[in-house]
């Protein structure tokens, strides 16, 4: 059973750099906002619904909290193994599912656009991770995860190589940016977009996060390096940056060390972490100025206020 440190400041929130000391707040603590998953990811935050979205991959299902009242219930059943969420700049709800093996867009009126699913006749892995970029278009990683068994999607044969994708909802054109990483997983644009992080979650011998310079007006990756190595243990997931240029990653392995979010600065320091009892998928930023920081973590959904804003569409 979890429960909420009952004084301030609250330990869980840990400075391992003094530069992280300006983004804690003396009188905030780390929350459990609900508990029940199976494996928690993709969190996505509504605003103007005061409303968070977030998968539970294995339940095959979306899950809803609302801030007015923290209830929690189910937005979407069966939602094809869903995992990455984000929206586009017109506020609609995009969606990677592993049991389809596609790329949706929610819209207005409840219809599902299908955005990406084949490349010239050959089905994607399952798509993971996704972001939308200012110009509108989305980019997102297809790693084979959700088709390696039966818990996150259904076994299947990989008929394309895992990559990095940009799509452009206006012309329908499909590219690879990158397909040099090994398992590709989560993935966030610097503040000003000139830059992209993705992480690679199969690298060796330690996990890292890459960075990729974006060039040729928006459209493609080059100089592709490591931005930081998780070092022994490290786990890197899904994470969010802030408007500062540090990111906010979901970490751990089991291990109470590791185990909640990692914090690096822009030039890739690590300088803190929040320690929760369950390893973390995923984050977003949310609340009215984006200074919530949401927490996908195994089986629960946490929450913290913190003393930055989360890049606006990330």
């Amino acid at each position: 059973m979890y429960e909420a440190n009952p004084r301030y400041p609250d330990p869980a929130v840990r400075s391992l750099d003094p530069a992280f000391d300006r983004y804690r707040l003396a009188l905030a603590s780390v929350e459990r906002l609900y508990t029940g998953c199976r494996w928690a990811e993709g969190p996505v935050w509504f605003g103007d619904g005061r409303y968070l979205l977030w998968s539970d991959i294995p339940n095959n299902r979306v899950l809803r909290w609302d801030e007015e009242t923290g209830a929690v219930s189910i937005f979407r059943k069966p939602s094809n193994n869903a995992n990455g969420h984000t929206r586009d700049r017109q506020g609609r709800l995009i969606a990677c599912e592993h049991d389809a093996r596609r790329v949706v867009r929610f819209e207005y009126d409840g219809a599902i656009t299908v955005l990406a699913e084949s490349v010239r006749g050959k089905k994607l892995n399952s798509p993971n991770d996704v972001v939308v970029k200012s110009d509108g278009t989305i980019w997102f990683t297809d790693p084979t995860f959700g088709i390696l068994g039966y818990y996150e999607g259904h076994k299947a044969e990989s008929e394309i190589a895992p990559a990095v994708w940009r799509l452009d909802p206006a012309s329908g054109a499909l590219d690879v940016v990158a397909d040099d990483i090994p398992g590709p997983n989560g993935l966030a644009f610097s503040p000003d977009e000139s830059a992209l992080y993705v992480v690679a979650s199969r690298d060796a011998p330690h996990r890292t996060i890459r960075r990729y310079d974006v060039v040729d007006g928006g459209k493609r990756l080059a100089g592709g390096r490591v931005h930081i190595d998780a070092g022994p243990g490290g786990t890197p997931d899904g994470f969010r940056v802030d408007i500062d240029g540090n990111l906010w990653c979901g970490w751990g392995m089991g291990t109470a060390e590791l185990d909640g979010v990692r914090v690096f600065s822009a030039e890739g320091r690590l300088i803190g972490h929040i320690d929760l009892p369950e390893r973390c998928a995923n984050v977003c930023f949310g609340g009215r100025h984006r200074n919530r920081l949401f927490m996908a973590a195994s089986h629960s959904l946490y929450a913290l206020y913190v003393n930055t804003q989360g890049v606006a569409g990330g």
